[in-house]
């Protein structure tokens, strides 16, 4: 209908390197790509909706399914629960505001994977925005050592795949599941080569 804001929902995520509440590179640079090449100045037109999957048993965190939509909404909060994922929502609650575009941003918890696809059909945005690291199948493999009794590295070690429950779990795969599995158009940035942290892994 005429009149009605354009609904983009941004998949974010906590940084690797820093933790809570820190966002990771990919998600701040899905966040800048959609304010730069969606938004742009028409700020009145677009209702931006930040969700964030923590990984069960990971983060310790209750406050599931609370809307926050202003800077105001997170004073009530306990310092315990703002210095994780809450406070990760509040930092892009707080541009959106700044630049005056509406927003919402919530947590769920699950498998980052099937909630955003999940959370797509009950929201039905008009698009999905998800960042990512940009790895080849190669670079998500990692050398895996072998380690005697004594703590020594043995000569001889391995490949291994990353499935370790972290942000780093099944790395690349989120957003390769999104764009087959969401039903909404989705776009994925990937993060620039002068943004990859030594270890590409790391975000």
């Amino acid at each position: 209908m005429e009149g009605e804001s354009t609904l983009v929902m941004v998949a974010v995520s906590e940084s690797t390197i820093n933790g809570y509440p820190h966002a990771s590179i990919s998600s701040k640079g899905a966040f800048e790509w959609t304010l730069n090449k969606i938004v742009r100045s028409n700020t009145s037109g677009f209702k931006l909706l930040f969700l964030h999957v923590q990984v069960p048993d990971e983060d310790g965190f209750e406050d599931m399914d609370s809307i926050f939509a202003s800077p105001e909404d997170f004073k009530g909060m306990k310092n315990r629960d703002k210095i994780r994922g809450l406070h990760l929502l509040e930092y892009f609650v707080n541009r959106c505001h700044e630049i005056g575009v509406p927003c919402e941003a919530w947590t769920k918890k699950g498998d980052p994977k099937e909630i955003i696809c999940h959370e797509v059909k009950r929201v039905q945005p008009d698009l999905l925005v998800v960042g990512c690291r940009g790895l080849g199948p190669f670079q998500r493999a990692f050398w895996s050592p072998k380690v005697d009794a004594k703590g020594n590295i043995e000569p001889k070690g391995g490949w291994g795949i990353f499935c370790t429950i972290s942000n780093r779990v099944f790395v690349g795969t989120v957003s390769e599941f999104c764009v087959k599995h969401a039903e909404c158009p989705v776009v994925t940035i990937k993060r620039s080569a002068a943004e990859t942290p030594q270890d590409p892994i790391d975000d």
